[in-house]
């Protein structure tokens, strides 16, 4: 997840898809519990792509 977040634009909803969650709220709480900031502001922070 974090790698596909650094190395492409792509939308959040279709990387939590392909990352086998049906439900990408879910998977945006979860990410923000586990690392403190939003999948938003870890791209930002970490993008390479």
């Amino acid at each position: 997840m974090k790698r596909r977040l650094a190395g492409t634009r792509e939308k959040m909803d279709v990387i939590a898809s392909e990352c086998g969650y049906s439900n990408p709220i879910y998977l945006k709480n979860l990410f923000k519990k586990k690392f403190g900031m939003s999948m938003s502001e870890w791209r930002r922070q970490n993008h390479i792509g």
